[in-house]
């Protein structure tokens, strides 16, 4: 990984400052709900990009990652389960690999698939995150594209700490900003020429994609929650948005920033919705390749460590 940053961009809102705030943990049941009854279903139909497509930001760092053998490693909001189970193989037989996630159907895939790899050292949990009771038994955590979506960001953050043993770090890796990520930024501008934005009480997933991307914001949150030792690094690529142009529109309906306005729309993005089609494809057009349809993408692999009590 990177050395770390002092020169972190400044906050650019205050809200940002509000989410350090230090609440109670509570559950976060209506985002699992919406989760499971909601994304879920969508999430099963692109999985080939969702689960394939966006591996680049797990891969970059992770191909750097050394893990001791012996060692028990932390996924969380681990989806499938695909970076759980290469954490089990980075942990060795001796050691061990928990992934942990809010929604059963995700995991399920996840334990069918570790156990057609003949791991014996993975396992999964259902759970929230934020009120997990864990105990400090991990010597490493790790999260892809999960802490964006935490309620209150500084009291998952704190709970998964504590689950962590003193010395052992935190590695997660959330979004930039919307217009770093062509890929979100290009089928939104294009359905918000026909659809109005989502109102104060649309239903969603928590915070949403971008809730990380200000990396002073997440410094802070960080500080808050005791970890120490903060940097980030970023990470570029092209990402696969669709197998050809009919899954790349059909997924940027159901999913992301252009699927929320769509859903949120509802009988009126029924009634233009094949010229929302149509325009998606015209913008999605240029970017087919032979293997699929691929756009940019950036993310920030954030990294922290748990202090030793002589260092707290």
């Amino acid at each position: 990984m990177s050395e770390p940053r002092h020169d972190a961009p400044r906050a650019e809102q205050a809200p940002g400052a509000a989410r350090v705030q230090d609440d109670p943990a509570e559950p976060n049941d209506a985002f699992t709900a919406f989760w499971n009854d909601v994304l879920v279903p969508k999430f099963e139909r692109h999985r080939n990009i969702l689960l394939d497509g966006f591996t680049h930001h797990s891969a970059v760092p992770l191909a750097k990652l050394e893990l001791p053998r012996g060692a028990r490693a932390l996924d969380v909001g681990c989806g499938w389960g695909d970076t759980t189970i290469e954490l089990a193989r980075k942990a060795g037989d001796a050691g061990a690999a928990v992934g942990l996630d809010c929604c059963e159907a995700f995991l399920q895939k996840g334990r069918a698939d570790a156990a057609a790899a003949g791991l014996c050292n993975v396992s999964f949990i259902m759970a929230d995150v934020q009120t997990f009771p864990f105990a400090p038994e991990f010597d490493f955590a790790f999260s892809r594209f999960g802490t964006m979506f935490f309620a209150n960001p500084v009291a998952a953050l704190r709970n998964i700490r504590r689950a962590l043993k003193p010395g052992a770090s935190f590695m997660f890796i959330a979004w930039r900003a919307i217009g770093d990520n062509p890929f979100f930024d290009l089928p939104k501008k294009v359905v918000s020429r026909f659809l109005p934005p989502p109102g104060d009480d649309a239903r969603n997933c928590g915070p949403g994609p971008f809730s990380m991307a200000d990396s002073a914001v997440v410094a802070a949150q960080v500080r808050a929650a005791g970890f120490t030792d903060f940097h980030r690094e970023r990470v570029d690529g092209e990402v696969m948005v669709g197998a050809d142009l009919a899954q790349a529109v059909a997924f940027q309906l159901a999913l992301g920033p252009a699927g929320e306005i769509v859903r949120e729309a509802g009988a009126t993005a029924d009634a233009c919705r094949s010229e929302i089609e149509a325009a998606l494809a015209d913008a999605l057009a240029p970017f087919v390749r032979d293997d699929g349809v691929r756009m940019m993408s950036s993310s920030w692999t954030y990294v922290a460590r748990n202090p030793a009590p002589d260092a707290a």
